[in-house]
């Protein structure tokens, strides 16, 4: 099963880090899902752990968030993106969350340029869950 990136929809920063990794994720591995979607309530229920203010990724049955998600996330993107989530590994947990809660209270404003979220192009929906995986 693919790994399904869980991401706040209502959230325009979200939205354009969506982009992001899309294109950095040339072998199409990851599927998404807003959080406030039937789907990704239904896989956050399961899920041990809370997401909320936080991306989450679903990988092999475990449910992270916060920076752990985000390197994860990293270490299936292209060079560079996959070393530097390696590096990032090293860091302390606590120091890593404390950046990505740091980065989380401010994202509105760095994605304060953008007035609405872009529309995935075609070849990107089809990797949008509209319905729990089997």
């Amino acid at each position: 099963m693919h790994p399904i990136i869980l991401f706040d929809g209502d959230c325009l920063f979200c939205h354009a880090s969506v982009h992001w990794i899309a294109a950095r994720d040339r072998k199409a591995v990851f599927r998404f899902a807003a959080q406030q979607s039937a789907v990704g309530q239904a896989l956050l229920a399961n899920g041990e752990a809370s997401a909320k203010d936080s991306v989450a990724l679903i990988e092999n049955g475990c449910c992270y968030v916060k920076s752990a998600a985000v390197l994860r996330i990293g270490r299936r993107l292209s060079w560079p993106w996959n070393w530097l989530a390696a590096v990032g590994f090293l860091v302390p947990r606590l120091l890593r969350d404390h950046m990505y809660d740091t980065i989380v209270n401010r994202r509105h404003r760095l994605a304060a340029k953008r007035d609405r979220c872009q529309l995935p192009p075609p070849e990107l929906r089809s990797r949008f869950l509209y319905k729990l995986p089997r």
